[in-house]
């Protein structure tokens, strides 16, 4: 009875919101793990209209923005999550599959926690915690593959739009933390993560594309962050060493002639020296 209850639920209370970004093959597997009770945003970050015509001929229950260029994470979940208009949100990454009682467990985590603002799946994080009885233990990070949101907690703000990639979750949680706000595990929630998958690249160049792009934006995420919650100053004391680290080792590669290594440092300076000047997250791999 209990099962069926949350089964009724799910499409009067809850839409899941997925970005992708040229992850054709990985979603399908998604989808095909939800209801198709469940209405799923899909925010594609591109304007391919092919795309969207396959998503949503082939679930029904699928609308898929398109946002006409590659806006990251933390731009265009938050397109998503402001048309949701259910009680309760599930952002997705595509490169999941929910187990079949995972949203199930998510509804009743929701009833027995009312005063919850995000909770998530325990998978491999912090298993070792002592879990309560109902199954759910109170963190403060979640992993951003999964992250169940209570609407009406958040006042149509939800990730800070100044993250193209990296620290967007470990951000919203500290904004979480710092409202007294309540975030959980919960180790009976199963979804498969395949990691660093959302992405298809398909040859040598675009793997390259994608490594020089997770480096800039590493380094610029990880100054922007400190210094949004410690200052300038203890951010640069935080930063410098992998500065004066990413300057050497771009002009070692440099040197010995190996131009991989050299862009992708390079890259990391890049990132850092952006970040410090208060410039925005502007780098974007190209790739067709």
């Amino acid at each position: 009875k209990i099962k069926y209850y949350y089964e009724e639920m799910e499409s009067k209370e809850l839409t899941i919101v997925i970005v992708t970004f040229k992850s054709e093959e990985k979603i399908l597997n998604c989808l095909k793990s939800i209801s198709n009770e469940i209405s799923v945003l899909v925010v594609e970050n591109s304007n391919n209209a092919n795309f969207k015509r396959k998503i949503e001929s082939n679930f029904t229950n699928v609308n898929c923005i398109l946002t006409g260029e590659n806006k990251g994470y933390s731009t265009a979940n938050n397109i998503g999550l402001k048309l949701v208009k259910t009680k309760y949100a599930l952002v997705l990454n595509p490169d999941t599959i929910l187990n079949k009682d995972a949203i199930n467990f998510f509804l009743r985590d929701a009833d027995l926690v009312k005063d919850f603002w995000l909770i998530g799946p325990a998978n491999d994080q912090m298993t070792n915690l002592d879990f309560k009885e109902n199954n759910l233990k109170e963190v403060d990070n979640l992993k951003g593959f999964a992250i169940f949101f209570n609407m009406s907690k958040f006042n149509r703000e939800f990730f800070d739009e100044n993250f193209f990639l990296f620290f967007e979750e470990i951000d919203l949680c500290k904004r979480v933390q710092r409202n007294n706000g309540k975030i959980y595990l919960d180790k009976k929630i199963i979804i498969k993560h395949e990691g660093s998958g959302s992405v298809n690249t398909l040859n040598k160049y675009s793997t390259l594309e994608l490594e020089k792009n997770r480096n800039w934006h590493w380094m610029w995420s990880s100054f922007y962050y400190q210094k949004k919650y410690k200052g300038f100053f203890l951010a640069f004391v935080v930063i410098f060493p992998k500065l004066v680290s990413a300057i050497i080792k771009t002009l070692f590669y440099s040197l010995i002639f190996k131009k991989e290594k050299r862009d992708i440092y390079f890259c990391r300076l890049s990132g850092i020296f952006n970040s410090i000047l208060g410039k925005r997250s502007w780098y974007r791999p190209a790739i067709d």
